[in-house]
């Protein structure tokens, strides 16, 4: 069994719905040890679209690493994600952000995710669940982490 930190987010329909039934999906991937609360946060990329709700699970599963990208890949499907464009709206979004110890680069997967230590709205939950990424999100600038928000009750 390995450990995966998984990053969810969403900016359409009903976000925080979506990525509750997101959660409930991924623990047919094996067990999810933890969840982080919601979390508010502007567009990064193409900014000209709603604002994002993100979130994170620790997640154990058996899948190999490419075996659970493709698994997440189903799933967003499943919960109605159609492809866009690169950093455009949508409605469900699942990342590998980290996967055990390992690193990986190769032209499908890069583990940890390749902008991870760029982007408190994927650092901040995953901070929340895994105080291995606390120190990493306390290095961001003041003003990124600020522009991400803990949404109340999430």
């Amino acid at each position: 069994m390995a450990l995966a930190r998984i990053g969810l987010g969403s900016n359409l329909g009903d976000s925080q719905a979506t990525l509750e039934r997101a959660v409930a999906a991924l623990a047919g991937l094996g067990e999810v040890t933890a969840r982080s609360s919601f979390y508010r946060s502007a567009p990064w990329g193409v900014t000209d679209q709603p604002p994002f709700v993100n979130a994170a699970v620790l997640l154990e599963t058996a899948l190999g690493p490419h075996e659970l990208l493709a698994e997440l890949k189903r799933l967003e499907a499943e919960l109605g994600r159609t492809e866009t464009f690169r950093w455009g709206p949508r409605v469900v979004d699942l990342d590998i952000l980290a996967y055990g110890d390992l690193r990986l680069a190769d032209p499908d997967l890069v583990i940890p995710h390749a902008r991870l230590f760029e982007r408190a709205f994927a650092l901040a939950p995953l901070a929340e669940i895994d105080p291995d990424y606390r120190e990493a999100l306390e290095r961001l600038p003041a003003g990124a982490r600020a522009e991400v928000t803990r949404l109340p009750g999430g």
